[in-house]
């Protein structure tokens, strides 16, 4: 088992950009010293759910504050980019990463977006197959060429090349059957986007994964991997009181992927959901929360059921402050993780 962090890089109330960022990055350094595999950034724009635009161009940044734990991207919207600019783009942090590199990628879900950018969500999919084919070709065959719907490229090559060969590990966001049957067909291991969400989504998502992995004829070892909200606290009271932060999160993430986020000067409001979750049923069954003991009981049961990995873990939801978000790193690090290796 393999236990990465995830960073959004948000703030509810719309702090500023430098707080943000120097936050993310002294618990990335920390991560690093307690013995986490891998830090994932998110690619997210216009407006406080997400301050990253770029995670390459951090993961370059992770790098210089960090000595081994791998950097992953989770994830690159495959529409935004020009496919052979994304490969530049990867190669390039791939350099200066000295190989830490992973690349995840997926087709994006926010409206609110896509709009922005001039793009239609609709294409999202026939855009990013077309994308992540090109990417590919540009990172292991120079001078290719290549004729699609969107993208017509005489003879090519790119620069700079891959240090990883034949390229960094690529991974997939996957929400739908058909997603889980690309990740199977490239050879990718699939992240079930399971945070914030009840554990029957990502039942759901290990039963796309093993059918398609059977029904393409898949033998081998595989990756998959599981994110989800986690709190650690030295008492079961102190780990609920923090669910707020996770109310948070499942609020902005149905409504922007709903089109129904009111977003005033970039700063998404934080409107109740019909038929959110409560509380408890946040405790119980959308997040890992709890003491150190409870959350490996949560392990073990989700364990029970799906074949991940690897668990990325989101620790830093919300407005939790960064000395909670460090302890509870640590909680994990040390009270939890012994107990997978």
């Amino acid at each position: 088992m393999k236990f990465g962090i995830f960073f959004l890089l948000h703030s509810p109330t719309a702090q500023p950009s430098a707080a943000v960022y120097a936050r993310a990055l002294e618990e990335m350094a920390y991560a690093d010293e307690l013995g986490f595999d891998s830090v994932w950034l998110a690619e997210h724009h216009f407006s406080n759910y997400g301050y990253c635009s770029n995670p390459l161009m951090l993961a370059v940044r992770v790098a210089q504050a960090t000595r081994r734990v791998r950097i992953g991207t989770a994830v690159l919207v495959l529409p935004f980019w020009q496919p052979l600019r994304l490969a530049e783009d990867i190669a390039t942090a791939d350099v200066l990463t000295e190989g830490r590199i992973e690349i995840g990628v997926a087709r994006g879900y926010q409206p609110y977006e896509f709009e922005r950018f001039g793009l239609n969500i609709e294409e999202s999919r026939a855009r990013s197959e077309e994308t992540l084919e090109v990417t590919l070709k540009a990172l292991t065959t120079p001078g290719f060429s290549h004729e699609g719907t969107y993208y017509q490229i005489t003879e090519t090559a790119t620069y700079p090349r891959p240090l990883q060969k034949p390229h960094p590990p690529f991974w997939l966001g996957a929400t739908t059957e058909e997603s889980y049957r690309t990740a199977v067909r490239y050879g990718f291991g699939p992240f079930s986007a399971a945070s914030a969400r009840p554990i029957s989504t990502s039942r759901q998502a290990w039963k796309y994964f093993s059918d398609a992995r059977r029904e393409l004829g898949a033998t081998g070892p595989y990756e998959f991997g599981l994110q989800q909200h986690v709190i650690v606290a030295p008492t079961d009271a102190e780990a609920r009181a923090r669910l707020v932060n996770s109310r948070w999160h499942f609020r902005q993430q149905a409504l922007l992927r709903a089109n129904r986020a009111r977003v005033t000067h970039g700063v998404a409001l934080d409107d109740p959901v019909p038929g959110e979750p409560s509380l408890e049923d946040l405790y119980e069954d959308y997040s890992i929360t709890g003491t150190p003991e409870h959350v490996r009981d949560k392990i073990r049961m989700y364990q029970l059921t799906i074949g991940f990995t690897q668990l990325n873990c989101f620790f830093r939801i919300g407005d939790l402050d960064i000395d909670t978000v460090k302890s509870s790193m640590r909680l994990f690090a040390e009270k939890v993780i012994p107990h997978f290796r």
